[in-house]
């Protein structure tokens, strides 16, 4: 799939859940392509190309119950973190992720002295924004819910010392690999010593699953930080890569998510298709 058409087919997905937050979620394929302005055909092949299942399939993804299923499934997060013990290796389904952390020197001094490269991209969620250094991927920002210049000076806060050049090309390789899960993609990131326990719990949490903010917080071993967990991953700044879409309230609910909830809605619903998809 071309990236052009990635970003298309993500607008048509971002109408289709907002007429089924409206009220459509029962409406017909028919009736969901009348009221996009498409016949049924073409919208169910853009459905099929972005997501690989009917649109049909794709409304029961989006419902409240389909939240509250992954979380009374039996995931192994806790089991799997412990396991690992939390050493810094994590995997996103086939797309392997290789990381290293920013001391917490290096981050109090608030990226000064790092030069952070940056560049737009199409995505299957739109236009996005990567970030970078010699290390790797350190930024990954969403901008069709919260536009393109606030999601660059989002990013830009994060590190404010640090020296910012536009350089795409740079960039092109790990982010085409990252999005289509192939090969592996270094991250550098770039957080509080508290910040980088979070993310490194929500590396371990499997496609198509999710956790609740309590069982982060049992995880980094500090079950009273919950509050302080839900700032952690609200302040992540590779999202996708790492998985904050796949954090829900404890009764299912979908909470926030930083860069606009129909984005994260289409991310668990984009990788409950895909993992229906590789156990066909």
């Amino acid at each position: 799939m071309q990236r052009d058409e990635q970003a298309y087919h993500y607008g048509v997905i971002r109408r289709a859940i907002e007429l089924i937050d409206s009220g459509g979620a029962d409406l017909s394929l028919e009736e969901l392509a009348a009221q996009m302005g498409m016949s049924p055909a073409h919208f169910q092949r853009i459905f099929s190309s972005w997501a690989g299942v009917s649109p049909k399939r794709y409304q029961q993804y989006l419902r409240l119950g389909h939240a509250k299923t992954l979380l009374r499934e039996d995931l192994p997060l806790l089991e799997t973190a412990h396991a690992v013990g939390l050493s810094g290796s994590g995997r996103l389904h086939d797309l392997f992720l290789r990381w290293e952390a920013m001391s917490p020197g290096e981050y109090a001094r608030r990226g000064e002295g790092l030069t952070v490269r940056w560049g737009w991209f199409d995505s299957p969620f739109g236009l996005a924004l990567a970030m970078g250094t010699d290390k790797g991927l350190c930024g990954l920002g969403f901008a069709a819910e919260v536009g393109a210049e606030p999601a660059l000076a989002d990013m830009r806060s994060r590190w404010p010392k640090a020296e910012f050049a536009e350089d795409p090309q740079a960039l092109r390789p790990q982010v085409e690999a990252a999005f289509a899960r192939r090969g592996e993609t270094a991250l550098h990131l770039i957080g509080a010593p508290l910040q980088i326990k979070v993310w490194e719990a929500l590396l371990n949490i499997p496609e198509g699953g999710a956790a609740t903010y309590g069982e982060i917080a049992e995880v980094i071993a500090n079950p009273r930080a919950v509050r302080a967990v839900g700032t952690a991953v609200g302040r992540n700044p590779l999202s996708w890569l790492i998985p904050c879409h796949r954090v829900l309230r404890k009764g299912g609910g979908m909470g926030g998510y930083h860069w606009g909830l129909p984005v994260k809605r289409a991310m668990l619903a984009f990788e409950a298709a895909r993992t229906e998809a590789d156990a066909a």
